[in-house]
């Protein structure tokens, strides 16, 4: 039986990543990335079935490290805004921490790949968020519209704003910032 190595999933992962954002999913092989994380491919298939699997477990990580941050401080007996605020924030500095997960995530969410997928794996991990968007709706703060929709129209906005200043290089100031999250707020209360 073999052990698992830490290091070697670990350096998968990191592979994976960036030979996606860098030359995207096509032209991404299961030999180029057991090249860049210098590990064999037989390695590769020892933690994962094939170049989807691959892809869908790196995804669920990334996920996994986005929600830990989304939520890390908030306090969930707060009012709606303050959380709304608070999460927002958190998720402003995952995307300019952890720029390369960001970009993977966009490449996998721009693809053919979520439909053949069963992303309610990472549902789950998001709860937080709809239940903020929930209280808020029964407390009359926010319009009476399906979560989803305030999601589309709160959360995104920030996401493509985000996406603007990683193409220039540029990173969000704390005045751009707290304009955007009043915006984004102003678009969904009620």
């Amino acid at each position: 039986m073999r052990y698992r190595d830490d290091n070697k999933v670990e350096a998968i992962f990191d592979a994976t990543v960036q030979l996606i954002n860098e030359i995207g999913f096509s032209d991404t092989s299961i030999s180029k990335i057991a090249k860049r994380a210098n590990v064999s491919a037989a390695t590769i298939y020892i933690y994962h079935e094939n170049k989807e699997d691959l892809l869908y477990k790196t995804y669920l990580k990334i996920k996994g490290k986005m929600s830990e941050k989304m939520f890390q401080g908030v306090d969930h007996t707060r009012p709606v805004y303050e959380r709304f605020e608070a999460i927002i924030r958190n998720y402003v500095d995952f995307i300019q921490s952890f720029k390369e997960y960001f970009l993977f995530l966009e490449q996998v969410m721009n693809s053919p790949l979520p439909q053949k997928w069963c992303l309610d794996d990472t549902a789950s991990q998001f709860q937080p968020i709809f239940e903020m968007f929930d209280a808020g709706i029964r407390q009359e703060i926010l319009k009476k519209e399906d979560i989803n929709m305030l999601v589309v129209y709160s959360i995104l906005p920030i996401a493509e704003l985000l996406k603007a200043h990683l193409k220039n290089g540029t990173i969000l100031n704390s005045k751009q910032l707290d304009s955007a999250i009043k915006m984004s707020w102003d678009a969904i209360k009620a």
